[in-house]
């Protein structure tokens, strides 16, 4: 296995200024046994004490120890001497006319992210995210303009899970059965702010959290996590998680992609395919998919899709066509209609699914490539992002 790839940025540790109490929210279950061990828990109990507190915790969704009616009174009190369960702040909430809901949300240091639940027919879909701010500099992407200033913890990514889950009511009744089916959340894109294969055990560790079947039980086929391409990560990424992979590829040279996804000139589009031809056989997954923003006049040719065609050549693979998302001073405008349906029936007559992406939460900047948190945004006129942008 090569070695992790890592970026000169920090992540906050896990005890929390307020009183010096340790976070158990983002603790793996050997964590928390140490953990439990350390406060004198005997060694022959821990197993099923992790297995109390981590129902609590993530299947029920409580937060106060005195409420975990199955541990003794004695256990409980440790409990609240020396842990907490808390999440990071919903600082404002928006919902768009199209019923998609951005939550502002402040983590430990005051910064902030955006997280945005995107309601479908039969299903709901949470868009995470893993850094405040991203490093990528992608240049169609409101969230590159904002600078990278840390990794989330695996407690502020599944925290992220658990407070749309507050918002949504969706913890069972005591006494319910664990049932994923039916739920308004039901699906996780590891697609917010920041790339998450820079962030990968800090990603990896929230999302076997969010897969636990004795917590919050979303199998791995509901996961997908969305990459520009971290080549060395991908194989990480099938043998620790194996959840479904996307592509954040938009282009079909080098040329453009170095200028659209810069991470492009570290890894070039041939190495990234060869990763992923690989990734469907280690993980067993159906298929690959394929994000391809649409850009009027720089990658939504017919000799694009044409070549398209050639590239996913031998890889399992669906292409979602996502109209490009304007935010103020972006230095692209989206294809017109014609021109995307175009490119799409292209793909479709090669045999490759190409679902056209219909935009959500646009009227709160919530839509795909708009997330940036709102301090960010403030600090930032419309002129000096132009000005970045080159225009």
């Amino acid at each position: 296995m090569s070695a992790p790839v890592t970026q000169d940025v920090h992540t906050i540790p896990r005890r929390l200024p307020e009183g010096g109490a340790t976070n158990l929210v983002g603790m793996t279950r050997d964590a928390l046994r140490e953990a439990l061990i350390a406060i004198g828990v005997p060694g022959k109990q821990a197993k099923m004490r992790v297995n109390q507190v981590w129902q609590w915790v993530y299947h029920w969704g409580v937060r106060d120890f005195d409420a975990m009616t199955n541990l003794s009174k004695g256990f409980r009190a440790d409990l609240a001497r020396h842990f907490t369960v808390a999440l990071p702040e919903v600082v404002s909430r928006q919902v768009s006319t199209d019923g998609t809901r951005k939550y502002l949300v402040r983590i430990a240091g005051g910064h902030e992210v955006e997280t945005v639940y995107i309601p479908e027919e039969g299903r709901g879909t949470l868009c995470v995210s893993s850094q405040v701010g991203c490093t990528l500099t992608c240049s169609f992407c409101h969230t590159g303009t904002q600078r990278l200033v840390r990794n989330l913890t695996a407690g502020e990514i599944v925290g992220q899970v658990m407070l749309a889950r507050d918002d949504l009511g969706e913890w069972p009744e005591k006494g319910a059965a664990n049932d994923p089916t039916g739920r308004l959340l039901s699906n996780i894109v590891l697609m917010g702010m920041g790339e998450p294969l820079y962030n990968f055990e800090n990603v990896r560790d929230a999302m076997r959290i969010v897969m636990d079947g004795e917590g919050i039980a979303l199998g791995r086929r509901r996961i997908t996590l969305s990459t520009s391409g971290v080549v060395p990560e991908i194989a990480r990424t099938a043998e620790e998680i194996g959840c479904l992979l996307a592509v954040s590829f938009h282009a079909t040279t080098d040329a453009v992609r170095d200028q659209l996804v810069p991470i492009n000139k570290r890894w070039n589009i041939d190495t990234l395919l060869d990763a992923l031809r690989e990734y469907p056989k280690a993980t067993n997954s159906e298929r690959i998919t394929f994000e391809y923003v649409m850009l009027d006049g720089v990658n939504d040719s017919d000799a694009d899709a044409h070549r398209l065609v050639e590239l996913l050549d031998g890889i399992p693979a669906k292409v979602n066509l996502i109209p490009f998302n304007e935010w103020p001073g972006a230095p692209y405008r989206r294809s017109s209609n014609n021109r995307i349906r175009a490119f799409a029936t292209i793909l479709m007559q090669a045999g490759y699914a190409s679902p056209i992406r219909t935009p959500r939460g646009e009227d709160i900047m919530a839509a795909c490539g708009q997330l940036k948190s709102a301090t960010e945004r403030a600090r930032r006129s419309r002129a000096q992002i132009a000005a970045e942008a080159g225009l």
